[in-house]
């Protein structure tokens, strides 16, 4: 192999236009060596991408992986999101409970360089990284296709759209999410998704001119019955996000199902009331009955252990390891795309190896699943909260909360910090 052919272009197919394979595009645009930029066409199964979702918490791990990226610089130019610089805690039958802060020693924020946290919706998160996206002329964004089969060999993969056309690359990224095609079809047919008997219940609401609330930017809201997440996420503070983290017995008819359950807003709304309607603390009642509408998502997720990739497909995001929201879900993803796209970089660096991306992919999977291990125990956690308890068990939670705050606090900063563009790489 002479040297040009060493560092030729690659041509990747990601499968995912949400967050991870917009995300992993830039990386893999970013960190490619400078001679050998890949030519990378994202497909879509949805005619546009989706801009609508709740909104997420995105840490300062996050926004510092957003702002490598270059999406952070559009994020502050058009306003998006609200700055967060604490998440208060309370019981919704009693007080505030504890407060996990994101201001850092200075009050500047947390790492270097300092970030504090971003409560934004996803929808407006997914509107920068598209921004960002169009300014690169060596992505393409496709629409609209459906893929119905995935075909490997020694030398390239080949994917199959229901339309009958196909396209042919080097490497295949499955960013497909939960119900990935590129890991059903292909990479792990038996590592289906479960459910985990809870559902996320999600909306905003309009709140008028001097409602009073009871947190400064977000807070999370212990109750028997769930988990109930209040916080604004724009500049603005007109707009309250309502999140209902709650446990929900499966209706056993699959995702159809589920969508059907889910587009009746005010039965939702009114399990909603069941559950946290008695709160003590005034503002949560007309919070609910506010939201113009609520959307009924269940949480799905996969075994702890999996396989990720063959010689020329790779699964990142959930499409890999989708677990239960733990506070730091969007930040793991963006972190993947990175330090996997430092991966496949210094693989093409080295003279691309074995013809095939097949150590590329090891080397990232051994730097990345003891991380994504311990954030799927902490997963686990969050299940455990949510389940319907009686009055000692709720009792004793408030008690643990605060300790568990304080005990686990020197772990969280030290992932906050992190910068995994200067992480060593196992070569």
């Amino acid at each position: 192999m002479n040297t040009n052919e060493k560092k030729r272009p690659l041509e990747i197919i990601i499968l995912g236009g949400g967050i991870a394979g917009l995300a992993t595009a830039l990386a893999l645009t970013k960190f490619a060596p400078e001679d050998a930029v890949p030519r990378i066409h994202i497909f879509e199964i949805r005619p546009v991408p989706a801009t609508i979702g709740g909104a997420v918490n995105l840490t300062p791990n996050a926004l510092r992986m957003l702002d490598h990226l270059g999406v952070y610089d559009v994020i502050r130019e058009r306003n998006y999101g609200k700055d967060i610089d604490e998440l208060e805690v309370f019981d919704l039958h009693s007080t505030k409970l504890a407060v996990s802060d994101f201001k850092g020693p200075e009050g500047k924020g947390i790492g270097n360089p300092p970030f504090k946290a971003l409560r934004i919706t996803r929808g407006d998160s997914l509107k920068a990284v598209l921004e960002v996206i169009r300014r690169q002329e060596n992505i393409m964004l496709t629409c609209g296709k459906r893929t119905v089969d995935i075909k490997e060999t020694q030398d390239d993969v080949t994917i199959t759209f229901e339309d009958g056309g196909f396209c042919t690359a080097d490497i295949l990224m499955g960013c497909d999410g939960i119900h990935s095609v590129t890991r059903l079809k292909h990479v792990d047919p038996a590592r289906e998704e479960t459910y985990t008997g809870v559902c996320n219940a999600f909306g905003f609401a309009r709140v008028p001119k001097g409602f009073e609330v009871h947190f400064k930017c977000t807070a999370l809201n212990f109750s028997r019955r769930g988990v109930m997440l209040t916080s604004y996420h724009e500049s603005t503070m007109e707009s309250v996000y309502v999140g209902a983290l709650m446990a929900v017995p499966d209706i056993g008819t699959g995702r159809d199902g589920w969508k059907q359950v889910g587009a009746d807003a005010e039965k939702t709304r009114a399990d909603i009331l069941r559950r946290f309607g008695d709160a003590k603390i005034p503002c949560v009642r007309p919070l609910i009955e506010m939201t113009e509408d609520f959307y009924l998502w269940p949480v799905f997720t996969l075994s702890k252990d999996g396989k990720w990739s063959t010689n020329r497909c790779m699964l990142l995001g959930d499409a890999a390891h989708a677990m239960p929201p733990q506070g730091e879900s969007t930040g793991i993803v963006f972190e993947d795309t990175v330090i996997f796209s430092r991966c496949l970089a210094r693989w093409m660096e080295k003279g691309m190896p074995g013809g095939h991306p097949k150590e590329a992919f090891e080397v990232y999977e051994k730097m990345r699943k003891a991380r994504i291990a311990d954030a799927f125990e902490e997963s686990r956690a969050v299940i455990g909260s949510v389940a319907d308890s009686s009055w000692l068990g709720h009792t004793l939670k408030t008690y643990a909360i605060p300790w568990y705050l304080w005990y686990t606090r020197r772990s969280r900063d030290k992932h906050f910090e992190e910068d995994v563009t200067q992480v060593e790489l196992d070569y």
